[in-house]
């Protein structure tokens, strides 16, 4: 408890569970660039400690990794981080915006991450103009949110950013953007109508995974590839144009699709379609032109 200040060396990755929790006279610390994860509890309750640097290197902040540390006056979040557990840090560090609370990021005051424990109460979401990455797990789990405008600004949907969204019915995805990160809409179950613009390059992994309600999607000709497991569990989908431009699709891109029809404007499989990208074995019509 009389601990002032630590230095943590260069050779550390991780910091585990409750390493400096209570320690109540610690005022300041640097952790090192090659810390990649912080867990839970690890400075929780370090009452007088009043800055903290994270660095670049972390993708994980556990739950009350910082909990009860009052007198913090500010915290910024790397980009690279993925994931921020439940009450990671003191409520007064959180900003409100459009019903939703955020971190200010490395990026800019627009990064939205969530705080975990009000996600259930996020109906509506206006993004801001200046936001350019809506973040990794930004608005995950926000069971409630029916309505988000996302703004020319923005130019990637970082990976789960809509996970689980159960509520979410349409979103129109700006031409602004061109990469949809792994898992952005997987568990959208009630999400009948989504547009992909023809900027988007790339759907990572999992993107639309469990959209059970989804019908039909069209995929843009700018796009070039399609990760694993992409359109998994999308029961309802009865069919699927793909475009000559898609040199790449992963395994399992449309496992439990049980009534879909794909139509591919190949004349057959490319070379870097992996070996398991049907792996149901769903009808395909191969050198399809859409008319």
């Amino acid at each position: 408890s009389k601990l002032t200040n630590i230095t943590i060396p260069d050779s550390v990755t991780t910091i585990e569970d409750y390493a400096f929790s209570g320690c109540e006279s610690l005022t300041s610390v640097i952790i090192p660039d090659g810390v990649t994860s912080i867990g839970s509890l690890a400075f929780s309750y370090c009452s007088k400690l009043t800055n903290i640097t994270i660095p670049d290197s972390v993708t994980t902040i556990e739950d009350y990794a910082f909990s009860g540390c009052e007198s913090l006056t500010s915290v910024i979040i790397p980009d690279g981080v993925t994931s921020i557990g439940d009450s990671a840090f003191p409520d007064h560090l959180y900003k409100r915006y459009s019903g939703c609370y955020y971190l200010p990021t490395k990026s800019g005051d627009y990064g939205f991450l969530c705080k975990p424990l009000d996600r259930d109460t996020i109906v509506n979401v206006k993004i801001h103009t200046d936001c350019k990455t809506i973040n990794a797990v930004a608005f995950s789990g926000c069971s409630s949110l029916t309505s988000v405008i996302i703004p020319d600004s923005v130019t990637s949907i970082g990976s789960y950013a809509f996970r689980d969204c159960s509520g979410l019915t349409s979103i129109t995805i700006p031409d602004s953007v061109t990469s949809i990160g792994r898992g952005a809409f997987s568990g959208c179950s009630k999400l009948t109508n989504i547009t992909i613009p023809d900027s988007v390059t790339s759907i990572g992994g999992w993107a639309f995974s469990g959209c059970e309600s989804l019908t039909n999607i069209t995929i843009p000709d700018s796009v070039t590839s399609i990760g694993d497991h992409a359109f998994s569990n999308c029961y309802n989908l009865t069919n699927v144009t793909i475009p000559d431009s898609v040199t790449s699709i992963g395994d399992y891109a449309f496992s439990g699709c049980s009534r879909l029809t794909i139509y591919c404007e190949a004349e057959s499989k490319p070379s870097g379609w992996r070996s398991d990208w049907n792996s149901n074995n769903r009808p395909v019509i191969w050198g399809y032109k859409n008319q």
